[in-house]
């Protein structure tokens, strides 16, 4: 567990997206710690909106006098990320080029690295909503959503 305690801005956590694939299924880094892929943090991010949702099957059986049961038999997580599209940047570039696509071709990994420097890689496909519409006086915008795509992975810090 990190020594790191007490509490941080949201800019402290650092966004960053696989731009080496195009249909990455996985979150998982490779053993040895020589993972392949190639992430990228997103210019001018200004917001990642984190959600996480919990399906819940409920049932009011008879031997709980008509008290409620419930079980929780899925999850799912979602991020809404808005900033300003960056023309060069790597990472942003490459979130606003799915805006088009479909598929596979719009999956890939998102890793998320919080102040303690636990890091989670979450399989995603993105849904680009705004790849640059706005008022004329305004900086284009760059406005997306991650779903998550499976489990995440959660690498521990050291």
């Amino acid at each position: 567990m990190s020594a790191v305690t007490g509490n941080f801005p949201v800019n402290e956590i650092k966004v960053e997206i696989d731009t080496s694939s195009v249909d990455s299924r996985t979150a998982a880094p490779s053993s040895g710690g020589t993972d392949s892929r190639t992430f990228a943090e997103i210019k001018d991010l200004e917001s990642a909106e984190l959600s996480i949702e919990t399906s819940l099957e409920t049932w009011q059986p008879f031997d709980t006098k008509g008290w409620q049961r419930a079980l929780a038999t899925a999850k799912s997580i979602s991020l809404s990320m808005s900033g300003k599209r960056n023309f060069g940047d790597t990472g942003n570039d490459y979130v606003a080029g799915k805006w088009m696509l479909n598929g596979q071709a719009c999956n890939s990994t998102i890793k998320l690295t919080f102040p303690d420097a636990t890091e989670y890689y979450i399989p995603i496909v993105v849904q680009v909503k705004n790849p640059g519409g706005g008022e004329s006086t305004k900086v284009m915008p760059l406005e997306w959503d991650a779903a998550s795509d499976g489990k995440p992975t959660v690498k521990e810090a050291a």
